[in-house]
């Protein structure tokens, strides 16, 4: 195949953005340049790569394969850039975060701080599910990531800097919302408010409750904290959830800390990436940013996928005498 980097570019966009107008916005581009681009391109491969369906641009099998290969291509060209960058004594470069979507309550403020002592850089924030933070990563979109539970599906570097107390909340109005002691059984009846499967919040709430011997018999998925909330001071029902996303409800009252014996659940917030990913040196800032300003890391983890477990014990090892290069 006879491909240049300008059309494996422009392809990378239009495949991100199912998109050809899109595309050409952000390349700065027509929209018949980047269409003869995607042709040129289709021609050298000998397959078609995007398919139309009514108003809307699909990728073909051959096209998402790829787009894969032009999402690795690219990065690793910005590295290059940015280490013969870091060569030459010049500060900046880019930073691309994945955050899970609870996180995004405490994120911009740390990210805030660093552009105070690094204005140069230019910051990219992406705030996701579990799922699609844990894809961007075995994609290599994105240089760090912040989440609750750091993946088993592949082998990473995770490095604790903040806890993360979970908590179950109710409306004001709730029966249990003056108890002073409230034992989790007495949870069993209630309507339960969750975040959808692999959310990390869900899977503690539930390991939570089977520890002690509750099965809910009552409940409803809800895609976003916020969503929750609204539920939550509408009387849908109780939830679990991080107790940084509430801070203003609690404030004003619109939300109350249910008193369940075992709680708040203790987790941590981890900054994330792949194992084998050498950090740029505006990544590594970043890094040592977040540890520096949480006191230095609580207890360094590697997370490994692992094909016989999913207990954590069974794919995580520690990371000590391994740091990131």
């Amino acid at each position: 195949m006879h491909l240049t980097l300008r059309q494996l570019k422009i392809f990378e966009a239009v495949a991100r953005h199912l998109s050809f107008s899109r595309a050409a916005d952000e390349l700065h581009l027509t929209q018949p340049a980047v269409s003869m681009q995607v042709r040129s391109l289709e021609e050298a491969a000998g397959l078609p790569l995007t398919e139309q369906v009514g108003k809307r641009i699909f990728l073909t099998e051959a096209g998402a394969e790829l787009a894969r290969h032009a999402r690795v291509i690219a990065q690793q060209l910005r590295e290059a850039e940015e280490s013969l960058m870091a060569m030459k004594g010049l500060r900046g470069g880019r930073l691309n975060i994945g955050v899970v979507s609870t996180a995004k309550y405490f994120v911009p403020r740390l990210l805030t701080a660093f552009r105070h002592l690094h204005p140069e850089v230019e910051l990219r924030l992406g705030v996701h599910n579990r799922g699609e933070i844990v894809q961007q990563l075995a994609d290599n979109e994105i240089d760090l990531a912040i989440m609750g539970r750091p993946p088993q599906e592949l082998e990473t570097v995770s490095e604790p800097f903040a806890e993360n107390p979970l908590v179950f909340v109710a409306a004001p109005d709730h029966p249990l919302a003056k108890a002073k002691s409230i034992a989790p059984k007495q949870l069993a009846g209630e309507s339960f408010l969750l975040r959808e499967p692999g959310s990390g919040t869900r899977a503690a709430m539930e390991r939570f409750l089977a520890e002690n011997g509750v099965l809910p018999q009552r409940a409803v998925e809800m895609t976003s904290n916020e969503t929750i909330k609204q539920a939550v001071m509408a009387g849908m029902g109780i939830s679990f959830i991080s107790e940084r996303t509430i801070a203003l409800e609690l404030a004003t009252g619109h939300i109350v800390r249910l008193s369940v014996a075992g709680t708040p659940l203790q987790r941590h917030w981890f900054v994330v990436h792949r194992a084998e990913k050498r950090l740029l040196p505006v990544a590594e800032a970043f890094r040592q940013f977040l540890l520096r300003e949480s006191g230095g890391p609580i207890e360094p983890a590697r997370a490994a996928a692992s094909a016989s477990s999913g207990s954590s014990r069974a794919s995580r090892k520690t990371a000590a005498g391994r740091r990131p290069r």
